[in-house]
């Protein structure tokens, strides 16, 4: 199907491929003064921004920039959430439709134009005196006004996002008037679809199949019981957490339910923060925390610690200071694609001093980690995938795990695979289908990537004949990586063979169809193994018995 998110090469009207937020305003502004240079003035460019997308500070980066270069560019704020002050009173409709027509900015530019002749003859700054009273008028029915007016656009609206015919008229109007302008406009989350109107949450990216009438699911609920989402089992783990200790408190950057942290957000709010949009600001807010001897789950999508990279090691890891991160949907994601994927926080976190890197095998192993890290008093980074654990009894009471150190799962012979996280599970099944075969390779969980626990790789580089590492990451710089290397520096040539995601950009499919392209679903390492077993045994003494 296609992808969830605009996507250049899918279709002409994408005209810039996105994912994460708030981008929309730098690279209309890019567009805009593209044009200005090729002099192709007859194209217009119109920027498209969500009220929430201005709590990221890249947003105001391109306001500030917009207001600098003025460029004949329309930015559309679509306000759903009403964040912005509302206009009071039936005015606010007539202020709009004024200041956006022909009419109106027609007057106002010969107001202008006999203003500056009137100057010329008194010598008083009769401009600046109408600018004001412009400006405040505008104030006094408009607040929003204040903010984008000073940063040098024309500020129009709120207007009726959902008036079709008002809207195309504003539109037209607002066509005809050079420089940078801003409409607001005023909608509802889910118009149109009385679900979706009265719960905008659940239905901001609904991962069911539903009956578009009523909104209920087709697929009936499975009467099996499940293990619970990595997402909720950290969210019970921390509120468990913070009743131990009253420093406990929580961090993240908009995704209070996406990380799990809703039912904080109730029981305690003035020890969970959503900072909004702003994943930089979350990061250095949580190492300003942490000075104060504050103990802090800093929770972020995988994928969204990128932009927050220099945060990290600025702020965090350069004064060794004890924040958690809690990094969710780590690894491959499933249907939200390539802008989402969370592939490279291994690759991009290892060369960081001072940081700790770890990764649960299942729930209980989670909450494992939360507990250690808080009493490791340094910088912590947790990394789980998106969905399901394996466990229903995962609550099991805490322990606290050696930093550094893996551990056996299952004994073998000839060949060991070391895995990193939750696709040890993988791994486990994998080995199910091998004991079938007459083939039974060693398995050990890392637990950390950081620091490797070397005694247990000098232990199996001794033991066992081949090596295999799985992670659900990228090969290159990854956990297969760190062992390559620690292996090279004490001297070690025991084979060793890395499966993890391949150098490309792994598109939106289903989470098993994701693992099974990059070669690290149950069928693929069963595969890999079985050549393992072909390459360090004698052609003759093996047998093919599958």
């Amino acid at each position: 199907g296609i992808s969830g998110f605009p996507k250049r090469d899918e279709s002409v009207y994408d005209t810039f491929g996105v994912g994460h937020s708030s981008t929309a305003i730098s690279a209309a502004l890019g567009m805009a003064e593209a044009l200005r240079h090729l002099q192709q003035t007859d194209r217009k460019v119109v920027a498209v921004v969500g009220d929430g997308a201005l709590t990221a500070g890249l947003a105001f980066e391109g306001l500030n920039n917009v207001g600098m270069l003025q460029p004949d560019l329309l930015i559309i704020l679509n306000d759903n959430q009403m964040s912005i002050d509302p206009n009071v009173g039936a005015l606010k409709d007539y202020l709009a439709g004024l200041t956006t027509s022909r009419t109106y900015n027609r007057f106002r530019e010969e107001v202008w134009k006999w203003l500056g002749r009137l100057q010329e003859k008194l010598g008083a700054p009769v401009r600046d005196y109408a600018a004001r009273l412009e400006e405040a008028w505008l104030v006094l029915f408009s607040r929003p006004a204040v903010l984008f007016e000073s940063l040098g656009l024309r500020y129009f609206g709120p207007v009726d996002g959902h008036d079709v015919q008002g809207l195309v008229e504003t539109l037209r109007n607002l066509r005809q008037l050079p420089g940078p302008k801003l409409l607001h406009c005023r909608t509802v989350k889910g118009k149109g679809f009385p679900p979706a109107e009265k719960d905008p949450l659940k239905w901001h990216a609904p991962a069911f199949r539903f009956d578009p009438h009523t909104g209920e699911p087709v697929d009936p609920p499975s009467s099996r019981p499940t293990p619970p989402k990595y997402q909720d089992v950290f969210g019970e783990t921390v509120i468990e957490l913070a009743y131990q200790d009253p420093r406990v408190v929580a961090v993240t950057p908009a995704m209070l339910s996406g990380s799990g942290l809703t039912k904080m957000r109730q029981l305690m709010p003035e020890r969970c923060y959503d900072v909004g949009i702003a994943e930089q600001h979350a990061v250095t807010f949580s190492a300003g925390l942490a000075t104060q001897g504050m103990k802090v789950f800093c929770n972020i999508y995988s994928t969204f610690l990128q932009r927050a990279y220099d945060q990290v090691i600025h702020d965090v890891a350069i004064q060794n200071l004890p924040v958690i991160f809690c990094l969710d949907r780590a690894g491959a994601v499933g249907a939200d694609g390539a802008t989402h994927q969370g592939l490279y926080d291994i690759a991009y976190l290892r060369p960081i001093p001072n940081l700790i890197l770890s990764a649960p095998l299942n729930e209980s192993e989670l909450r494992n980690l939360m507990y250690t890290a808080l009493r490791a008093e340094k910088p912590f980074v947790i990394r789980y995938p998106r969905g399901n654990g394996v466990l229903l009894d995962w609550r099991t009471p805490f322990q606290e795990v050696p930093l550094g150190k893996g551990r056996l799962l299952r004994e073998g012979e000839d060949v060991a695979i070391l895995s990193y996280g939750h696709i040890g599970n993988e791994v486990l099944e994998a080995c199910r289908l091998l004991e079938e075969e007459g083939l039974y390779p060693a398995v050990y969980d890392l637990r950390f990537a950081k620091p490797l626990d070397l005694e247990l790789l000098e232990e199996v580089a001794q033991r066992y004949k081949f090596l295999l590492t799985v992670e659900d990451g990228v090969r290159i710089g990854g956990v297969g990586s760190a062992v390559l290397e620690a292996l090279a520096d004490r001297g070690y040539s025991v084979p060793v063979r890395r499966l993890g995601a391949p150098d490309l950009v792994l598109e939106h499919a289903t989470q098993a169809e994701q693992y099974a392209l990059c070669g690290y679903d149950r069928y693929a390492i069963a595969e890999a193994v079985r050549q393992a077993y072909q390459a360090i045994l004698p052609l003759r003494a093996w047998k093919r018995s599958w």
